[in-house]
């Protein structure tokens, strides 16, 4: 059966409207994670040091920075209550520029700032599977999202 010319026009805007929302999905994933993650993958120029934790409040956890150069000491900053574990803990942090809040440095660090993206990446994965009709692109997104979210919650 020959299909006419406005069906295969149907397709095609359907198929670049799927791709509009995955580009979508995953340009905000990015953007999502670029917030933390250039901290860390740009780290020149910023304070580094040691954040002990000493209290947790409902959204964040407080503690003094012990720089590890030339920067100065702080006797209190915030890290998200998702990356800090438990009181006493002491990881390596790099200071936001401008503020008392620290990021979480090193391999736990870089995965916990690329969790969005891992979320995008799930949800991409299944806008290509379903509405783009690829399944072996999809499975990929979804293998490397899910190596992305385990290796996170581990590295944590």
């Amino acid at each position: 059966m020959k299909r006419s010319s406005s069906h295969r026009a149907l397709v095609h805007a359907r198929h670049a409207a799927m791709g509009c929302v995955v580009l979508l999905l995953l340009a905000s994933g990015v953007f999502s994670s670029w917030s933390s993650a250039h901290h860390i993958v740009l780290p020149k120029g910023r304070e580094h040091g040691t954040m002990t934790v000493t209290g947790c409040g409902a959204d964040f956890c407080t503690g003094p920075f012990a720089p590890s150069g030339q920067a100065a000491a702080r006797t209190r900053v915030t890290i998200e209550k998702s990356v800090a574990a438990q009181r006493g803990e002491r990881f390596p942090v790099v200071v936001k520029p401008g503020t008392d809040d620290v990021v979480r440095t090193g391999i736990p660090g870089f995965l916990h700032a690329w969790t969005p993206l891992g979320g995008a990446l799930v949800l991409a994965a299944l806008v290509i599977g379903g509405g783009l009709r690829l399944p072996r692109i999809a499975w990929g997104t979804g293998i490397a999202s899910a190596v992305l979210l385990v290796a996170t919650f581990f590295a944590l």
